[in-house]
């Protein structure tokens, strides 16, 4: 028989403390969020309660009060479980489990599962099996004979819970099982990186919040390209985590030189700590990049937080300071005065509707550029070796048949530039 679809009952704590600090994020924004990767797992929202409190309750997170509330909700809604906006400890998610009669789970959790079921590659599988079980070793002892259940989640994707008697020696020999099949898989990828950095081609990365328009954009850069197929699009949905696995594609600049394109999982606040550790080999591809191209929804209210969880990720994956251009997407949905105008490290864009890609290509291009030396070669006709490598490597269309060899105008970086430089005109 077909599973029942879930239920959930979501549930907030809002800190009543004097001090706010600067990246505090707005208890209904945060639980609107929560919503929306509720429903990105698969499961209904029945209901939503948010509970102000000076501080967290030692036994059930809540205070006692809102937990019998709890109860005669999930009653009168149906609910069949009750999904909490911060992390849970084991000895909550048991004393709650008890006393609502209905399962329990944490926001990361929740985001945990939806990795679990949006995961492709082998990889991706890995990284998420890995978080998961880094996440559940230090409950395994507070949730008690609760362990013994066997679902995770929404739709139990992933390793599911262990019974009890499932130790944290077992866990432990499990997590150090899937490190090493990563290591082998990271090896693959770094045989690819290295073959990739041969060729020279510049590579964008494309970074911002889950759902700020990343993938769309990679469809659109991507077109630029002269082996362009529709089948080379990415998977395109208007929801949290649509897509988690890195994609990389090729595209190519106004001068007629092409680069990769490299799509990376979004980001969301409160992102699990595990989940982090687990992407950052996967994040790795946003170090070897030369440009970033920082993605927001200039739609959201909460852009701005945003872009400060996305920077914040970025600064622990030590790239904080690379080249960056800020591409405020979505601009097809507001009013045209609302946005600035475009700048060289800023650019309003719609990918879905093309708005401003012009622009934005040549916002690349200059970055890509910038450290480049514009020339003109004469190449004798007998080496034509020579020819045949910038030609590939810089796609390079401007040149001439002359007397005295071959006229190439091109822009080289500064490797080819000392390379060359005796042929320069």
């Amino acid at each position: 028989m077909e599973k029942q679809q879930e239920r959930a009952l979501l549930i907030g704590l809002n800190i009543t403390t004097n001090v706010k600090k600067i990246d505090d994020i707005d208890i209904n924004e945060s639980m609107e969020e929560l919503k929306e990767l509720t429903k990105a797992a698969g499961a209904e929202v029945v209901g939503s309660l948010i509970q102000n409190r000076p501080a967290v309750d030692a036994a059930y997170y809540v205070g006692k009060g809102k937990v019998e509330e709890l109860r005669a909700y999930c009653e009168a809604t149906d609910a069949t479980m009750v999904i909490f906006n911060d992390e849970l400890s084991g000895a909550h998610i048991r004393n709650l489990e008890e006393a609502v009669g209905r399962k329990v789970i944490d926001r990361t959790t929740l985001i945990l599962d939806i990795f679990a079921q949006r995961a492709l590659s082998k990889e991706g599988k890995l990284q998420v099996e890995l978080a998961q079980l880094r996440y559940r070793m230090p409950r395994l002892y507070g949730m008690g004979g609760e362990m013994s259940r066997t679902g995770a989640g929404i739709g139990t994707r992933g390793p599911g819970e262990q019974k009890l008697e499932i130790d944290k020696r077992i866990i432990l020999n499990k997590i150090a099982d899937i490190r090493r099949e990563l290591k082998e898989v990271s090896k693959n990828r770094e045989t690819q990186r290295v073959q990739r950095m041969k060729s020279n081609m510049p590579i964008v990365a494309l970074v911002g919040y889950t759902n700020a328009g990343k993938s769309t954009l990679l469809n659109e850069l991507i077109k630029t390209h002269k082996d362009y197929e529709e089948e080379k699009e990415v998977f395109v949905k208007n929801m949290l985590f649509a897509t988690l696995d890195v994609t990389l594609r090729k595209a190519t600049l106004p001068n007629k030189r092409d680069f990769l394109v490299v799509d990376t999982v979004g980001f969301v606040s409160k992102l699990p700590h595990d989940l982090v550790d687990a992407f950052k080999a996967t994040l790795e591809e946003v170090q070897y990049a030369d440009l970033i191209l920082h993605v927001i929804d200039a739609t959201n209210s909460s852009y701005e937080l945003q872009k400060q969880t996305t920077e914040s990720v970025l600064k622990d994956l030590d790239v904080g300071d690379k080249k960056t251009i800020i591409v405020y997407n979505k601009v097809d949905k507001l009013e045209l005065d609302i946005y600035p105008k475009n700048q060289k490290d800023k650019v309003y864009i719609s990918a879905k509707k093309g708005i401003n890609m012009d622009k934005l290509l040549k916002l690349i291009e200059e970055a890509l550029m910038k450290d480049t030396y514009k020339v003109n070669l004469i190449l004798p006709y007998e080496r034509g070796d020579i020819f045949s490598k910038i030609k590939d490597k810089y796609n390079v269309n401007d040149f001439n048949y002359e007397e005295n060899g071959i006229s190439v105008d091109v822009n080289l970086d500064e490797e080819d530039y000392n390379i060359y430089k005796d042929y320069i005109k």
